[in-house]
């Protein structure tokens, strides 16, 4: 039996499941043989970085790539805040009154995280991410509250057809009903596939607007439309409102249809109480696991990069570079087969190692295609950054001793197995408990609306002292956002959530959540007067070595702005307290170059999916097992999801590996027509 090598570069999500999946997956036809690892045979995982995995395979920052879990003082059991991604969207995978077939195209949800975390034994800690259905807002310097908007009480812009009195979302709608050709809200994931790609502009226009009946979505920028539409009082009310602004530059219109609902009020999301980056910890550990139970040789490298990749004879042939030296080879290697678990940047700069390099006979310069280099581009790079504070009291809560003119609405409450465990000990009957276990993860706004709900389902009545218990229980002071059209733009409260009770407790913020040029303005901060810059910005790779203090000037200057947010526009940095600790991570720079990423107008994204995973796809007459994995590409940008689903799609299509769930009617990425 002849040994295989099969290399995976990148150690973020895309690399640890497929690294995963390949030790656990099923072979769709056990006769065929299939090409999954057997005993013997090489599993090499490439880090440019150096996780900390597990307490033999330590590093500078928590695992996950563009995830990280952020602890005070580094100390796992004190309270946290994520830098990096911190969600995802709970998949309900026993049938329920709303949704009767789970596996139907309808049933939301992100389904191979929700699989993952619960075969990895990690439901326990799965819990709400809850987002408030009443934001605050700080726009052009007014506060108010997103309840507050009404034809009386309208946001400060003059957005024509009395836009202002209503949410800044409207103006998604306004937009997203130019194409309307049933409910969007029955729109299965294979529907929008077909959209992205045939979606056009059904409504009848006038000659005034720059788009037309019949216009394709998919060859339409989105700030384009948007700004035609809804004109610029319009635009910038949606712009500001919204939080994000990589949401409305001019990414592909279609695909932007789609994802722009992502943190409406009343949306639910779940994260896991040991942090985010937990769920790269178990999945590390796991890959050690099996590949000892399957005598399966695994070598973890950190420490080490992709430097350049070709294929021949039936092999990748790469070069590889160290951390210290990053663009210098130092050693080389070969590979049956080789993923890619990269963002774009990274991979245009792999490809830059042979650019200019003259193919010696057999040698397949795979990524410098033109077709490929095509391909790659189809993905915008979204800048983005984020800066987390620690704080003694939770000063911004309407309950503080000393509360600001405009507390963060987040007081919400929500029912878990955890909480109907405490209350089962504590005394309450098996009809109350049987309705709550009904009730699970119902977000509701009120203890009242909570107790209602339970009492009209358990057709018994709760006391007074269990009704103050179960309040006690269920409530939660967390999530929000908050929206500001300054730079911190996000606000988002994670509060005291801590796994261990502390003597003092701490109460952790995202201070700022913002992206696109807004990362420009606190980047300038960081080095402030009196410094010159010594380090070329191109060789920062700040992301991999972890989270970095804030400098006390950058300090003072979210203090002002958080406090204009909670105070009101007289307030000063005073307003804030100092906090006890405070960090950021600026996604922007190297390796990743992008929080997150999006479509590109002009593109058939749904062949950019399929043919980018393997892209000597795009070339003649050959086959080079060398695949592209992760959120860039994929169907669910800037999540964990769409790393996950390109790579199970990877190992479904080229490895003859059985899907890890039912993909019938949630195609992994888009299907041809």
């Amino acid at each position: 039996m002849t040994q295989k090598t099969y290399a995976i570069f990148g150690a973020g999500a895309a690399g640890l499941y497929t690294a995963w999946r390949m030790l656990n997956g099923e072979c769709e036809d056990p006769h065929a043989g299939g090409r999954q690892l057997k005993s013997e045979d090489i599993l090499e995982l490439y880090d440019w970085g150096q996780y900390d995995f597990n307490e033999y395979h330590p590093g500078s920052r928590a695992p996950g790539a563009r995830i990280c879990t952020w602890h005070y003082q580094n100390d796992k059991t004190q309270s946290y805040v994520e830098l990096g991604g911190m969600r995802y969207s709970h998949w309900n995978q026993q049938p329920s009154a709303q949704f009767p077939n789970p596996d139907n195209g309808l049933a939301p949800g992100h389904r191979l995280v929700t699989k993952t975390i619960e075969l990895l034994g990690l439901d326990k800690y799965s819990v709400p991410f809850n987002v408030t259905e009443n934001q605050l807002f700080y726009l052009r310097s007014q506060n108010f509250y997103l309840n507050d908007i009404s034809s009386k009480n309208p946001a400060p812009y003059a957005v024509d057809n009395y836009g202002a009195t209503m949410s800044p979302d409207q103006g998604f709608t306004t937009v997203q009903n130019l194409a309307t050709t049933k409910p969007w809200g029955d729109f299965t994931r294979r529907d929008w596939c077909h959209f992205y790609k045939h979606g056009k502009i059904t409504a009848q226009l006038p000659q005034s607007s720059v788009f037309q009946q019949g216009d394709h979505l998919c060859d339409i920028g989105y700030w384009n439309l948007l700004y035609d539409q809804l004109g610029q009082e319009g635009y910038e009310y949606a712009a500001d409102g919204n939080g994000y602004s990589s949401n409305v530059i001019n990414t592909n219109a279609g695909v932007s249809f789609n994802i722009n609902n992502e943190f409406t009020p009343g949306s639910q999301y779940r994260t896991l109480s040991i942090g985010f980056s937990g769920m790269f910890n178990y999945l590390f550990d796991e890959i050690i696991k099996l590949c000892h139970q399957k005598n399966i040789e695994f070598c973890y490298k950190p420490n080490q990069r992709l430097h350049s990749i070709l294929w021949k004879d039936g092999k990748a042939h790469f070069t590889a570079a160290s951390r210290k030296h990053p663009n210098i080879a130092d050693h080389s290697g070969t590979a049956d087969a080789a993923w890619l678990a990269m963002p774009r940047a990274a991979i245009e700069k792999v490809a830059q190692a042979t650019r200019f390099h003259q193919p010696q006979h057999g040698e397949v310069d795979v990524l410098n295609h033109e077709r490929v280099q095509l391909y790659l581009e189809s993905t915008i790079m979204q800048p983005s950054y984020k800066v987390g504070m620690f704080f003694e009291h939770p000063w911004w809560s309407a309950d503080y001793e000393n509360p600001p003119n405009y507390p963060a609405q987040i007081t919400g409450y929500t029912i878990t197995p955890t909480d109907i465990d405490v209350l089962r000990q504590k005394g309450f009957s098996d009809r109350t408990l049987n309705a709550m276990s009904q009730l699970a993860y119902t977000p509701y706004t009120s203890a009242a609306q909570m107790i209602s709900a339970i009492e009209a389902l358990s057709e018994q009545a709760l006391d007074i002292p269990q009704a103050k218990t179960l309040a006690e229980v269920t409530r939660n002071d967390t999530i929000g956002p908050s929206v500001s059209n300054s730079p911190i733009r996000m606000v988002v409260y994670f509060g005291n959530n801590a796994t261990q009770t502390h003597s003092k407790p701490v109460y952790g913020i995202l201070a700022s959540y913002d992206d696109e040029d807004n990362t420009e303005f606190w980047r300038e901060l960081e080095l402030g007067p009196n410094r010159q810059r010594l380090q070329p910005i191109s060789s920062d790779v700040q992301p991999l070595n972890g989270p970095r203090a804030v400098p006390p000037r950058m300090v003072k200057m979210l203090r002002k702005m958080l406090a204009r947010l909670h105070f009101g526009p007289g307030a000063d940095e005073s307003y804030v307290p100092e906090p006890l600790e405070s960090a950021y991570m600026d996604w922007s720079l190297p390796p990743f170059n992008a929080g997150y990423h999006e479509w590109a107008p002009h593109y058939d994204i749904g062949d950019v999916q399929r043919k980018i995973r393997k892209p000597s796809q795009l070339l003649d007459n050959t086959d080079a097992d060398i695949f592209i994995v992760g959120e860039a590409y994929s169907n669910d940008q800037a999540w964990v999801e769409g790393a996950y689903c390109t790579a199970e799609s990877v190992l479904n299509d080229f490895f003859g590996i059985k899907p890890l769930i039912d993909n019938t009617e949630y195609p992994f990425i888009c299907p041809e027509d």
